[in-house]
């Protein structure tokens, strides 16, 4: 019996282990992994005696832990490209609106699609996802907006989910916007969630986390608690849309609910970012949506750093305001946008996205932890940061699978 399932070897390995400095780089490496798992990883000199059902050598390539996209709208149904050409023709997005394009539009088409017309809209995005080196995505509802459609939305994103290829996490964002239907009665549409969407997806094991749009164009403080007390009640972790367009109090309320993260947060204040780091949660920053929507206010990176908040790095993969579906796209606007230091992306897009999706199993290369790993040909890390559309993984593994 072997000891090992695969053996990879004459590689370098950057581990993004937390705490280890220079991306946890360990050169003439060799990595081991058992059930999916990493069993062993270090320098090749140090390695411990034993053999392997599959032993394969890198060639001196680099070897990372795989990708992890923890912010994505990725399933929707219909198409807004039309929209974004009239914008830059001078159309405004109330014009746009009331003619029944931008958010309307999408739920329109949403509610209108079957889970296999969604299904295969989102499959080139994922795929694209996918060519990036991610082996994990987080997608939300939230363009469904009612019970039905939330719930088709959450099984069209489980269909992605397969062990050799992709981990999916699913979060119900039902509290994404007021649909048409209850015009001016919020709060009414706020019971609808509370008391039969989200525990109708929950009781259908749809639903890792729940996430809001606290927002003064979405939902107030005191509606988003309503929906957080009950994902509490549900055993459900917490997401929140914060603090994107002005200072909502958002950054404080997710941390008052021990969030996993806060996500945008343009505008969070010194008390949300110090609030953020007592709770431990996670700054997700979204830089497609601030291209996209040519904001000018940006997040308080620096204040993070100094409160030792942990930053991922996302795309917010939508059809209104983050058409982006590569990863590493991401990162690069992350570093010249929000000037995140090429380390930072990189381990916003590994450990600290793992962090921000509640999954300790991934996101770092250390003994015990998935075997989901990227294979580079780039001559350092930093270079996903730095070259536009150069680097494509040679090989991904997912849960110690070559994907094919």
């Amino acid at each position: 019996m072997s000891d090992w399932d695969l053996l990879l070897t004459d590689t370098t390995i950057a581990t993004m282990a937390r705490g280890a400095a220079n991306y946890g780089v360990i050169r003439n490496a060799a990595l081991a992994i058992r059930n999916g798992r990493i069993a062993w990883l270090g320098p090749a000199i140090d390695m411990p005696a034993g053999n392997a059902a599959e032993a394969r050598s890198l060639g001196g390539r680099w070897l990372t832990p795989a990708l992890i996209d923890c912010h994505t709208h990725i399933v929707f149904g219909g198409d807004r490209a039309l929209e974004y050409e009239q914008r830059l023709q001078g159309v405004s997005y109330e014009e746009i609106a009331n003619a029944g394009g931008g958010i309307k539009s999408t739920v329109g088409a949403t509610r209108e699609a079957s889970i296999q017309t969604l299904v295969e809209s989102a499959a080139k995005r994922v795929a694209a996802l996918c060519r990036d080196g991610v082996a994990t995505v987080e997608i939300k509802s939230g363009y469904g907006l009612n019970t039905e459609s939330e719930i088709r939305m959450l099984e069209a994103a489980r269909a992605f989910i397969r062990e050799d290829v992709l981990s999916v996490q699913t979060t119900f964002l039902g509290a994404h916007t007021t649909p048409l239907e209850f015009n001016g009665r919020s709060d009414d549409y706020i019971d609808l969630v509370v008391n039969e969407s989200l525990p109708a997806a929950h009781a259908k094991g749809l639903v890792n986390a729940v996430d809001a749009f606290c927002e003064h164009i979405a939902f107030s403080t005191e509606q988003v608690t309503r929906v957080f007390e009950k994902a509490q009640s549900l055993g459900l972790p917490v997401k929140l849309h914060a603090d994107q367009l002005s200072d909502g109090g958002g950054a404080e309320l997710a941390a008052n609910f021990a969030a996993l993260s806060a996500d945008h947060l343009e505008y969070t204040s010194d008390a949300g970012v110090a609030a953020l780091a007592d709770a431990g949660t996670v700054a997700v920053l979204l830089p497609g949506a601030f291209v996209t929507l040519s904001e000018a206010q940006k997040p308080p990176v620096d204040a993070f750093r100094s409160h030792d908040v942990p930053i991922a790095v996302a795309t917010d993969c939508n059809p209104g305001t983050s058409p982006l579906c590569s990863l590493q796209q991401a990162m690069q606007l992350a570093s010249r946008v929000f000037k995140l230091t090429p380390e930072e992306c990189f381990a916003g897009v590994t450990r600290e996205a793992a962090r921000a999706l509640g999954l300790d199993d991934r996101g770092t290369l250390e003994v015990g932890k998935r075997a989901d790993l990227a294979v580079w040909s780039f001559d350092h890390p930093r270079d996903l940061s730095y070259w536009m559309g150069l680097n494509t993984p040679a090989n991904v593994f997912v849960n110690g699978v070559l994907r094919a």
